[in-house]
């Protein structure tokens, strides 16, 4: 590939790595997204996993961004999501290497979640599914945009970004539904409004 098809692929990729936050973010995709890594996530594999909210692998997951060996860097987001996660050190650490690391150390870095025996990656990402489902789902839509509104910007504009996603919550008949469920010692039923 000529260096302008490489340009178009990889603009492609960042351009489908970030359009699925700015629908999770924005659109109808609001709700948590949890990526599963079964094998191997090696560049725009992890890149795309680092996209999602959550990430669950199994025990024999390897990752790594080796975009630095083939002379080039990881073009999809790698090289601003992975320091958002694991820190800016480690971040430059394993992309300037493009050392592969495990599942044990993937969790130790909070790249994934949780880690599970092989092949009950998709199981565990169903089971916590169906957890995050349980809780009101306007309260977990305002959360994650409370999360990623205030992560970047100074503490005062972060709290003020959680003062207007609390205020989206407090007059809906779902937290009505939550306190009352909770004095009746009963689950709640919630329904989004």
């Amino acid at each position: 590939m000529g260096p302008a098809e490489i340009r178009d692929f990889v603009n492609s990729l960042r351009s489908t790595f970030s359009s699925i936050e700015v629908c999770c973010i924005t659109i109808a995709l609001s709700i948590p997204t949890i990526a599963v890594v079964e094998g191997a996530a090696f560049g725009g594999g992890l890149e795309l996993a680092l996209s999602c909210d959550l990430r669950i692998c199994g025990k024999d997951a390897k990752f790594s961004l080796p975009e630095t060996s083939l002379a080039i860097i990881p073009g999809a987001g790698g090289t601003q999501r992975l320091p958002r996660i694991v820190g800016r050190s480690r971040a430059k650490e394993l992309i300037f290497t493009g050392r592969r690391f495990d599942a044990a150390e993937a969790v130790s870095m909070g790249v994934v979640n949780y880690c599970v025996p092989a092949g009950e990656a998709y199981q565990k990402a169903l089971e916590l599914a169906r957890e995050i489902n349980q809780k009101g789902p306007l309260a977990i839509k305002m959360a994650k945009k409370a999360i990623n509104g205030g992560a970047e910007v100074d503490m005062t504009s972060a709290l003020a970004v959680e003062e207007e996603c609390y205020e989206q919550v407090l007059h809906t008949q779902d937290r009505l539904e939550g306190l009352a469920a909770f004095a009746e010692k009963r689950k709640p039923v919630y329904t989004g409004k």
